[in-house]
């Protein structure tokens, strides 16, 4: 059973002109992205055994620009309308999740990197544009504050292809003498590959090929330039200095990055399940002549297309925002970060009914619709991919109550 391009029509995520996929460089990015399915679907077997993205796709992401779309123009970056990035990673996600998932993460981190002093920026890129930055935003790290910066200690889980990055965003609180634990002064530390080690312990039934193992920090110093306050980019309002991309408030850009790869991880699965409708047969009749398997391709599709146009739809209104110079309503981010968050139940929902249509089939190891399910199961476990706590939040603030979640 061979994923192909050609197992359903070759379709756009939704009209060009929605998220500004008009220009020619955004149009060879996609192309790109495309063109690699064949070797992604080669090196995916690779890619789970060894529990980690290959060099070799990674100078692939080098080369086709991918890594560039977010970053500052200072650096050699594109500065592209993030709805670019995020259809590149629908595409990547479509053959490879992990790869999807590796690009996303480690991508976005260009991004933020323009949010942080600009001294930061230049000892990370100075000298190479090229090097790459993994993270672990949890806040689970000891901090002292002493002159010039903090001591920072701690372990970190879940630092997605911390293997191909020479630096790390790691999160902790800071105390006060007033507040020892207050999320308000949460902080992402930056720290380089010498002052933290990574701790091989990424065995998980999904999304194998991410890498995401621990990183360890003993009593390093970070200076204050290399400390990012979250808390002042919530809105997006701290940097109106810069480029409309910049001013998007954090957890919105985030978050899409780990919801996307999912849901291209989900037509993926489409793609699998009709290369087996075609072969297979339902008791006396062919599968793909069951009403039932028709009825399922159909509910598929569609709703994956409503989810895409949701989220893209979201963007548009967050960048139209940011170009106008203004924050975008808190009741809209608060719906935009659920819309976000539920692809994952959505589309792990939506991945077991295909796995349950296939039959039998399914349940061999090497199967591929077994091995999507699992890998988009296996998101849910990533906290901006929660949605409970998000559909609460937004909710209570429908019946007219404060915002319980001011990440948003």
């Amino acid at each position: 059973m061979n994923s192909s391009a050609a197992s359903i029509p070759e379709h756009r995520p939704v009209p060009d002109s929605a998220y500004s996929l008009g220009s020619e460089r955004s149009n060879q990015l996609l192309d790109a992205a495309r063109q690699l399915a064949p070797v992604l679907r080669e090196r995916a077997e690779a890619c789970k055994q060894e529990r980690c993205v290959s060099g070799e796709t990674v100078a692939d992401f080098h080369a086709a620009g991918f890594f560039k779309i977010l970053q500052s123009e200072a650096y050699g970056g594109y500065e592209m309308d993030p709805q670019v990035f995020y259809a590149v990673l629908l595409e990547i996600a479509r053959t490879c999740m992990s790869s999807a998932w590796v690009l996303g993460v480690i991508g976005v981190h260009n991004w933020q990197m323009n949010l942080f002093d600009p001294r930061a920026s230049e000892e990370v890129w100075g000298d190479d544009p090229r090097v790459l930055i993994s993270s672990s935003y949890a806040p689970v790290g000891k901090v002292t504050p002493v002159d010039g910066g903090f001591r920072l200690s701690g372990r970190w889980s879940f630092s997605s292809g911390c293997e191909h990055c020479q630096w790390v965003f790691l999160g902790a609180v800071v105390p006060t003498a007033e507040q020892p634990w207050d999320m308000q002064n949460y902080r992402t530390f930056l720290l380089p590959r010498g002052d933290y080690e990574i701790a091989d312990n990424w065995n998980v039934v999904g999304l194998q090929g991410t890498g995401s193992h621990d990183i360890v920090v003993d009593d390093v110093f970070v200076p204050e330039h290399r400390t990012h306050r979250m808390r002042e980019d919530r809105g997006g309002a701290g940097h109106q200095d810069k480029a409309p991309l910049y001013q998007l408030p954090f957890m919105q850009v985030f978050a899409r990055a780990v919801s996307t790869p999912t849901l291209g991880a989900t037509e993926g699965a489409l793609e699998n399940f009709i290369d087996v409708a075609k072969t297979r047969w339902a008791g006396p009749t062919p599968m793909k002549d069951d009403p039932n398997a028709r009825r399922l391709a159909a509910e598929v599709q569609s709703q994956l297309e409503n989810m895409k146009r949701t989220l893209f739809g979201n963007f548009d209104h967050l960048m139209e925002c940011a170009r106008a110079g203004r924050i975008a309503d808190l009741t809209d981010r608060a719906r935009f970060r659920y819309d976000t968050a539920v692809v994952a139940d959505q589309c792990v929902a939506l991945s077991a009914r295909m796995l349950k249509g296939v039959g039998s089939s399914g349940i061999r190891l090497g199967s591929p619709l077994l091995n999507r399910h699992l890998d988009i199961m296996t998101s849910q476990a990533h906290i901006a991919n929660v949605s409970e706590p998000l559909s609460v939040n937004l909710g209570g603030m429908l019946f007219g109550e404060e915002a319980i979640d001011t990440a948003i």
